[in-house]
């Protein structure tokens, strides 16, 4: 993307102007020292956008190119990358936050591909995946990994799935099986999931289960992961609900940003 992107402002592209996608602007925008510079902001809806400068707005995601992006952000749906995911990993990283898409071998090949061809690089964020360096580091050595999460039926999109969420009246499994089948019918639910089992053993052998209960008020995330040499990790999280992610949601994506950018300062964890 650049030889040295702390040394030169970087442009970044907003696909989805909700909650997270007007977060990440308002930070850019007040926090010119981070070396960072909206490219353009789009939405489905252009009603959301009105206020927002004219040259900032993008019409038509084709024509990403005129904006001369360096990173391209989407917090907006997985049919996103499925129709231009390609096109962007052309002319920019990018970081796509609904990482479901992703459960499609073909389409992940072919962005990986269209990556490697380009130069620039797929960007599959933690999000509320607590300990992805020490899953990813030891991702040879996993023999099992289990990741579930437990929330309010309120807090889970059912519209895909066919389960009808409000006749939920108490504890219930909602699905338990493979991190692939539950991202295709939970999309916009377990992102983190995606990004556990890619991380890991793969979408056909990490286990995952979501449960919906009435009787919870936070959201709750358990991965448990077996090493082929006897080592285990275990982690647990509990957090407070915004919609359907949790309230770190936001702090999380600016943090991959920030990574992907090479803007965290001249002090970094890696």
């Amino acid at each position: 993307m650049m030889t040295d992107m702390r040394s030169q402002r970087v442009k970044v592209g907003i696909i989805g102007f909700g909650f997270l996608g007007r977060g990440i602007y308002h930070r850019i925008i007040s926090a010119p020292e981070l070396g960072l510079d909206v490219a353009f902001v789009w939405n489905r809806s252009a009603q959301k956008l009105v206020g927002l400068a004219p040259g900032i707005q993008l019409a038509d995601l084709n024509g990403v190119s005129d904006r001369n992006p360096d990173l391209i952000v989407e917090v907006a749906h997985p049919c996103i990358t499925r129709e231009y995911g390609m096109k962007f990993l052309e002319l920019a990283d990018y970081l796509p936050l609904s990482v479901s898409a992703l459960v499609d071998d073909t389409l992940y090949h072919n962005l990986s591909k269209t990556a490697a061809a380009s130069g620039k690089r797929l960007l599959i964020p933690h999000g509320a995946l607590v300990g992805v360096d020490s899953l990813l580091d030891c991702s040879a050595n996993w023999s099992e990994v289990m990741i579930a999460f437990e929330k309010h039926p309120a807090a889970i999109d059912f519209s895909e799935s066919g389960i009808e969420g409000s006749a939920i009246t108490e504890r219930t499994i909602v699905f338990a099986g493979t991190a692939r089948e539950i991202g295709r019918r939970f999309p916009r639910n377990v992102n983190t999931m995606v990004t556990c089992a890619i991380a890991t053993i793969g979408l056909d052998r990490c286990s995952a289960r979501l449960i919906a209960d009435p009787a919870v008020n936070v959201g709750i995330a358990i991965v448990e992961a077996k090493g082929k040499d006897g080592a285990t990790l275990t982690i647990r999280k509990e957090q407070p609900m915004a919609g359907v992610s949790g309230t770190e949601m936001f702090e999380s994506v600016f943090g991959s940003i920030l990574r992907a950018t090479g803007g965290r300062g001249p002090v970094d964890f890696v």
